[in-house]
C-alpha cells in the first residue's frame, strides 16, 4: 500500500467552506442595504404624485415623469447654488490638500526635531475644539461673513487625514530615497514636488476623496455664516430651505420650484444633490482602494 503524498494539512480545490459563503452573503446584505434606500428615493423622485401618496413607489417608478427635475433646473437660483458648490468643493479641495501635504512631509522625516510634540498638539485638536459659539465669533471678528471664504477657509485643514498623510509618507517613500536627492543637491521643496508628490498619488487622491465629499455635504455652516448673500448660499443650504418649505408648507426661499407633493421634492433634490459627487468617484476609485492600503503591511 502506497503512502500517499502531498500535504493533509492542506485544504482540498474544491473544498466546501462555510465562512467563505458567509462572507460573500454579509457582503451583499450590506451592499443593497446601501444600494436599495437610494433606488427607492431614485424611483420616488422620478413617479407621479399620486403613486407616491398611495406609498405604492418601491424600486420602480410608477407613472414615469421628470417633472421634479425639470422644474429643478428650472429655477436659476439652484443652478446658481450648484455653481457656487462646485467652486467652494474645488478650493476647499486644493487648499485642503496643500495644507495636508505641507504639514504632513515635515513631520514624517525622522530628523525634524519635535515632529511627536507638535503632531501631539494636531492630534489633541480631534478630541478638543471651541464649539460652534467660538467658531462664530471669529468668523464674525474675522470679517468673513457672508463670504465664500467662510465656507473655505475654517474647515479646510483636518487633522485626521494629516494622521493618515503623515503615516503613508512614513511607511511609503523610503529615507535612502531622499539621502540619495540630497547627496544630487536637491533641498525640500525639490524632494516634495518631484518624488515625494509623485510616489504618493494614491493617498492624495484618497483625501481629495474625503475633503470634497465633507465640503460637498456641509450645510450647517454655510446655515451660519451664509445670511444676507442669498447669491452665495451653496447647494445643499439650499436644498435644505426647499425641503423645509414644502415640509412646513411656508415660504422660506425665492424659487420656482412648486410641488403637490413634498415627497417628490425632497426625492428629487437628494438625487440631485448626490448625482456630481457619484460622477467624480470612479475616477479616483483605483486610487482609494491603493490609498486606504497604504502602510498596512510592514515587510
Amino acid at each position: 500500500m502506497s503512502a500517499s503524498t502531498g500535504n493533509p494539512a492542506a485544504p482540498s480545490k474544491g473544498r466546501f467552506d462555510i465562512w467563505d459563503i458567509l462572507i460573500k452573503f454579509a457582503i451583499i446584505l450590506f451592499s443593497l442595504a446601501c444600494l436599495l434606500p437610494f433606488l427607492h428615493v431614485v424611483s420616488k423622485s422620478m413617479s407621479a404624485d399620486s403613486f407616491v401618496i398611495a406609498n405604492q413607489v418601491f424600486l420602480w417608478p410608477k407613472g414615469f415623469t421628470l417633472e421634479a427635475y425639470s422644474k429643478i433646473f428650472a429655477d436659476a437660483s439652484i443652478l446658481r447654488s450648484l455653481y457656487i458648490s462646485v467652486i467652494v468643493t474645488v478650493m476647499f479641495t486644493v487648499l485642503g490638500m496643500v495644507l495636508t501635504i505641507c504639514a504632513a512631509y515635515p513631520l514624517s522625516r525622522a530628523q525634524f526635531k519635535g515632529s511627536r510634540v507638535i503632531t501631539f498638539f494636531f492630534l489633541f485638536t480631534m478630541y478638543f475644539s471651541g464649539g460652534i459659539i467660538p467658531d462664530y465669533m471669529n468668523i464674525n471678528n474675522l470679517g468673513l461673513m457672508d463670504t465664500i471664504w467662510s465656507l473655505v477657509l475654517p474647515l479646510s485643514f483636518s487633522a485626521f487625514n494629516l494622521l493618515i498623510m503623515k503615516t503613508s509618507l512614513t511607511s511609503s517613500i523610503p529615507v535612502s530615497l531622499e539621502e540619495s536627492a540630497r547627496i544630487d543637491g536637491a533641498g525640500h521643496f525639490r524632494i516634495l514636488w518631484s518624488i515625494v508628490i509623485p510616489l504618493s498619488k494614491p493617498i492624495i487622491a484618497t483625501l481629495s476623496l474625503f475633503y470634497a465629499v465633507g465640503r460637498w455635504n456641509a450645510y450647517q455652516d454655510a446655515l451660519f455664516y451664509i445670511k444676507h448673500a442669498t447669491d452665495l448660499r451653496p447647494l445643499q443650504l439650499k436644498l435644505y430651505y426647499l425641503v423645509i418649505q414644502a415640509s412646513e408648507s411656508f415660504q422660506l426661499e425665492a424659487t420656482t420650484v412648486t410641488l403637490s407633493n413634498p415627497e417628490v421634492l425632497k426625492a428629487s433634490v437628494v438625487v440631485f444633490a448626490t448625482l456630481p459627487i457619484l460622477c467624480v468617484y470612479p475616477f479616483v476609485q483605483k486610487y482609494f482602494v491603493q490609498g486606504t492600503m497604504l502602510g498596512a503591511v510592514k515587510e
